[in-house]
């Protein structure tokens, strides 16, 4: 049913995982569409009670956006995307079962977004964690919002405006990654909890989780305002655009 996600079930617990490894598992249109559609399946399965979100290959959770796609992008499109993302992020927001974010490797950008808009993270030593859109010309608007709800101003700003990535051991240290477990454990991990978490009583994990929520819809929706109005701005001026192309290309050279 899926071309870039695959589904299972588990007993009580739904998986899905990131299927596009060649490229770390980027985020495209498609994909973003597949993933509202899988928690849609498991949000309205009785049988599943917690879900875990994780990525193909060893390397990467998800790199974040595929730049061969935003680089064509004018300031339509830019809104369009953003509205792409509402679409995503409402839809994990509003989920009544606990979502658990399997950390196989690099979370960055958007993929980090997605990961800090689960309930729990698992993750290995090697995981590293941030948000680099800077570096590719990409401003960001949804990241900070979720960032300062989880670290705070000054670390949002550190993270925002200098594009690096955290290892696991800091990302453990500020809250972000709640268990560091060896890699060859880390889907065992994210199935112990998830099973744990699906025993709960359905209806207090449900009124607990829409109450985080609802603690957090202000800030939400004043992202999503802003980042209609900033990414028309900054795609309208060209940046993005030639940015990206840089960056695909610096990282083609790398590899030849």
């Amino acid at each position: 049913m899926f071309k870039f996600i695959l589904t299972e079930v588990r007993g009580p617990v739904g998986i899905i995982t990131l299927n596009r490894p060649e490229i770390l598992n980027a985020w495209n249109a498609a994909m973003r569409d597949e993933l509202v559609v899988a928690f849609d399946q498991f949000e309205n399965q009785d049988g599943v009670r917690a879900i875990i979100l994780t990525g193909a290959g060893d390397r990467a959770f998800g790199a974040g956006q595929d730049l061969n796609e935003t680089k064509t992008f004018d300031a339509d499109r830019a809104e369009e995307w953003v509205a792409e993302w509402e679409r995503l992020y409402h839809r994990m927001r509003t989920l009544s079962k606990p979502l658990i974010i399997a950390l196989n490797g690099v979370a960055a950008g958007s993929a980090f977004q997605v990961a800090l808009l689960g309930d729990f993270r698992i993750g290995h030593a090697g995981v590293r964690m941030g948000q680099p859109e800077i570096n590719s010309g990409i401003a960001s608007t949804t990241g900070p919002w979720i960032m300062k709800e989880m670290i705070g101003l000054a670390r949002t700003m550190d993270l925002t405006l200098s594009g690096r990535l955290m290892d696991a051991e800091e990302s453990h240290r500020i809250g972000l990654i709640n268990r560091i477990v060896p890699q060859d454990r880390v889907m065992a991990e994210s199935l112990a909890l998830a099973e744990e978490l699906a025993a709960k009583p359905p209806v207090a994990m449900r009124l607990d989780k829409q109450r985080f929520r609802e603690m957090t819809e202000a800030g939400f929706r004043d992202a999503l305002a802003a980042g209609v109005r900033i990414q028309r701005e900054a795609y309208a001026s060209g940046e993005p655009a030639r940015m990206m192309e840089e960056f695909l290309a610096k990282r083609a050279a790398k590899r030849a």
